[in-house]
């Protein structure tokens, strides 16, 4: 840590405005890589224009895409170190600041750099290393989806991104969890998503158990902000007529338990979404 400081002085010695120019020149030099990857993910907050800089620099993005290759033969067998980890994951948030702004945010799809984080979210390995590498992953597609674009749910329903997050739902931790099930609450909140996902009994069937499980586990240990995003899913899932029948049968009877629900009497939104579901799928007491 004490090294990456002086690496950010040192670039703070050519200005204020040529500082992240450099460290974006340092990201194509592999003897400088990793330190640029450190100073950049740090400070990438400050730098508002710092995406459209990363993607139109000679080959930068190569760079970052070297980054995340060089990973892959660390998945299987599960061999990935804490170091490994941390490195892939510093150029996994300067991927997600491209993701997020608006001027590059469709060239970055266009260009299906997502695709390259796939495999990320097919490991299952719950050790340190592998479970950051996969909230990191998760959250590169989180912000491509926090902004309502039909364009990006179109996207990733044309990749295996809903079998992906459902393989997080179940195994991931805490806070994976919960990314991937935002992510679905977003791909289902568009008029698109909603269709595709019940456009099948299959497709259905396959996010419902999912979450009916969570439901399941978070009688064990409750999370409030992860059930939020459940009740949502369930709430968006009635919205389809086919769906609001099946719900009728499957929806998971602990929704419906005070004692369960309890936890989200400072929560008055959610509560709300909860007796709107109760009520479309016929639940309600």
């Amino acid at each position: 840590q004490g090294g990456a400081g002086g690496g950010s002085g040192g670039a703070g010695g050519t200005g204020g405005e040529s500082q992240p120019v450099q460290l974006v020149l340092d990201l194509v030099n592999p003897e400088t890589r990793e330190m640029a990857l450190l100073d950049l993910s740090k400070k990438r907050e400050a730098f508002p224009d710092l995406a459209p800089i990363l993607w139109h620099s000679r080959a930068t993005m190569a760079a970052l895409l070297q980054e995340i290759v060089s990973i892959y033969p660390l998945l299987s067998p599960p061999t990935l170190t804490a170091h490994a980890s941390n490195r892939v994951c510093n150029a996994l948030a300067l991927l997600q600041c491209v993701a997020s702004h608006p001027d590059t945010r469709a060239l970055f799809l266009n260009a299906h750099v997502p695709l390259f984080l796939y495999p990320f979210l097919n490991t299952v390995s719950k050790t340190r290393p592998f479970e950051y590498l996969r909230l990191t992953s998760l959250g590169v597609i989180g912000a491509l989806v926090k902004v309502d674009d039909t364009d990006v749910i179109n996207f990733l329903l044309n990749t295996e991104i809903i079998p992906l997050c459902l393989r997080t739902m179940e195994l991931g931790s805490e806070l994976s969890k919960t990314v991937a099930t935002f992510i679905v609450q977003k791909i289902l909140l568009d008029e698109v998503g909603l269709n595709y996902i019940c456009a099948t009994a299959e497709r259905f069937f396959a996010v419902g158990a999912v979450l009916g499980s969570m439901v399941q586990s978070l009688a064990e240990q409750r999370s409030v902000r992860l059930l939020k995003h459940i009740i949502r899913c369930y709430l968006r899932l009635s919205d389809n007529l086919r769906a609001r029948e099946a719900l009728r049968q499957c929806l998971p009877e602990l929704l419906r338990d005070p004692n369960f629900t309890a936890c989200l009497k400072d929560d008055p939104t959610t509560r709300r979404w909860l007796a709107q579901l109760l009520q479309a799928s016929g639940a309600a007491q």
